[in-house]
């Protein structure tokens, strides 16, 4: 039996397109999402089993993995992918938003990767790929608490594979650009609040710089990112960083040799923010 990837946040996007490059290549998978119900793709695929997994539901993250190992034996890696971002103003975000936001996008990572752990463990062999952004390592206005959890899965994930390397279990990180998924309508979560009018002004003209971003017809495709998953996994090499979409590549790359001020007045310019 071939090798076997679970990968959550699978029902769209770079979920569900990375189901589908691993599939065709003949690896089994188990794609996970909070409503499997809903799924009528993936099902029809050989070798995938869909099944529910909501990263802030321990039990249902348990069942998931303990129903795939069942399944086809083992699991060989675990693709870190479910998030979701709020774009909007910080003051005007409920406290328990900003909680949910580090639910979803850090805790529950944490919490798959520990319920993993004892199976790689057991293996003495294992790979996380976690889902990181452009977002890990730069910032765009208004998504002060996405990059924040970004930034903490890159972090962790630097951490973590020190101590996971020598019982043979590899850690990796994926940082797409602006990819071509529904990110900017379920998956992101618009707050300002209209009466604290001194953000107005600021706030409208993001979101048009935005929205802007959003519908250009250069961003990256799920598809592009799930080759980079694939090469990742496969590659048989511990790099650690992976870097997906050319946009990504320039940004990072400016980041990397600009200093503060020179990166951020570039930022402000191509942004239209004085």
């Amino acid at each position: 039996m071939g090798k076997t990837i679970l990968i959550t946040g699978a029902s769209s996007g770079i979920g569900k397109a990375t189901t589908k490059k691993f599939q065709a290549k003949g690896w089994n998978v188990i794609a996970t999402m909070r409503s499997p119900e809903k799924e009528n793709e993936l099902t029809s695929l050989d070798n995938v089993l869909v099944t529910k997994l909501d990263v802030q539901d321990l039990t249902s993250i348990t069942n998931a993995i303990e129903e795939g190992i069942d399944t086809f034996g083992k699991i060989d890696v675990v693709l870190n992918n479910a998030g979701y971002g709020i774009l909007g103003t910080f003051e005007s975000v409920a406290r328990e938003n900003i909680t949910r936001q580090f639910d979803v996008n850090v805790l529950g990572l944490f919490d798959v990767t520990r319920a993993v752990l004892p199976h790689f463990r057991k293996n003495k062999d294992g790979m996380f790929i976690n889902i990181s952004s452009v977002g890990g390592k730069t910032t765009f206005p208004m998504m002060q608490l996405y990059h924040a959890t970004k930034f903490a899965v890159e972090g962790f994930s630097e951490s973590l594979q020190y101590e996971l390397g020598p019982i043979g279990v590899k850690v990796k990180i994926v940082e797409p650009g602006s990819i071509k998924t529904d990110f900017s309508g379920r998956s992101m979560d618009f707050q300002h609040n209209n009466e604290l009018t001194e953000y107005n002004e600021f706030a409208s003209g993001v979101m048009t710089t935005f929205e802007q971003l959003m519908s250009a017809d250069n961003r990256n495709s799920p598809e592009l990112v799930a080759d980079v998953i694939y090469n990742a996994a496969t590659d048989g090499t511990s790099t650690l960083r992976y870097i997906a979409g050319q946009d990504a590549e320039h940004l990072l790359e400016a980041r990397r040799t600009m200093n503060d001020a020179e990166f951020l007045s570039m930022m402000k310019t191509n942004l239209n923010i004085k």
